[in-house]
């Protein structure tokens, strides 16, 4: 029995230290615009104290410094990394194209399905998703701008919206992030 003990435990040991490597890696961070103006604060703290550097350029970040994840950040996410543009379409593409409908009577084409479906979906409005998952006021997350992955985590919301309120929370959560990054 203590063997298996000891080998659960040289086993998770490695991810112990993986997980770790994430936040080690971080240097530049690009902080979202947050409720209440925190990333403000949450900025200063992290530039006075020298645990990050604070880039004005998402390009150029490790990091995300967010207070919301979920379809909000993941659509600011698509404007700030755009995909790279499509390949421009071959001459052999153009040549599968099918042919024209005939024209009725009047002189006009038929409308297509596919054209009435293309226009119907332009005037719709886009669908949401109510969840209180993306919206937890005082959740901080910093996220990992290759991989998207969450690397480190925080709960703590503010007394009030007064600015001593505001940058003494901003001051807990970097002293928080300051602690586990030493951990590692």
């Amino acid at each position: 029995m203590k063997c298996m003990k000891r080998l659960g435990l040289v086993l998770c040991f490695p991810a112990v230290l993986a997980f770790g490597a994430d936040l080690a890696n971080v240097k530049n961070v690009y902080v979202l615009r947050m409720s209440k103006g925190m990333d403000q604060y949450l900025a200063n703290r992290l530039t006075n104290q020298r645990l990050f550097q604070i880039v004005t350029d998402p390009k150029i970040a490790d990091a995300i410094l967010t207070d919301q994840i979920g379809e909000g950040f993941e659509a600011k996410l698509r404007d700030l990394y755009p995909p790279p543009p499509s390949p421009e379409p071959e001459e052999a593409e153009e040549a599968e194209k099918p042919e024209k409908p005939a024209k009725n009577a009047k002189g006009d084409e038929p409308p297509s399905t596919m054209s009435m479906f293309s226009e119907t979906a332009g005037k719709l409005p886009p669908m949401t998703v109510n969840s209180s998952f993306s919206r937890a006021k005082g959740t901080l997350f910093l996220v990992d701008a290759k991989t998207k992955e969450v690397v480190w985590s925080t709960y703590n919301p503010p007394k009030d919206a007064s600015s001593r309120q505001m940058d003494r929370t901003a001051n807990d959560i970097v002293s928080r992030l300051k602690h586990d990054l030493n951990k590692k």
